[in-house]
C-alpha cells in the first residue's frame, strides 16, 4: 500500500455527513518539460477516486489531467454516525492504488 494522500475531515449532523477531502497529489499532466532538461515530465494523476461508507458508495470521481495539483472534494451524504469509518480508494494512472480510511467525527 502506498502512503496516505489524502486527508479527510468527515462530519455527522441531522441525519447526514458531510466530508472534506483533499488529495496531495501532484497531478502532472505530462504535457510540461523539465526547465533544465528539457525532457517531457511524465503524466502522473489520478484517475479514479471512491468513498465507501457502511459497504455503499456514497462518492465516485473520475478524473483526468485538467484537474489541479491537489486536488479538493466536498459532498454529503445520507447517514453516517460519529465513530463509523469511511474507506477511500484511488486509483493513479500509473497503476498505483491505495485504499485509505478515515473516521467520522
Amino acid at each position: 500500500m502506498a502512503k496516505g494522500i489524502l486527508k479527510v475531515k468527515a462530519k455527522a449532523a441531522g441525519g447526514k455527513t458531510k466530508v472534506k477531502m483533499m488529495a496531495k497529489h501532484i497531478m502532472e499532466t505530462g504535457q510540461r518539460k523539465d526547465k533544465k532538461t528539457g525532457e517531457v515530465i511524465p503524466a502522473k494523476f489520478l484517475q479514479e477516486v471512491k468513498v465507501m461508507h457502511a459497504g455503499k458508495e456514497v462518492f465516485a470521481a473520475n478524473l483526468g489531467t485538467a484537474i489541479s495539483k491537489n486536488p479538493y472534494f466536498a459532498f454529503n451524504f445520507a447517514g453516517g454516525a460519529k465513530g463509523d469509518e469511511l474507506t477511500m480508494t484511488w486509483v493513479e494512472n500509473t497503476g498505483a492504488t491505495a485504499t485509505e480510511t478515515a473516521k467520522i467525527k
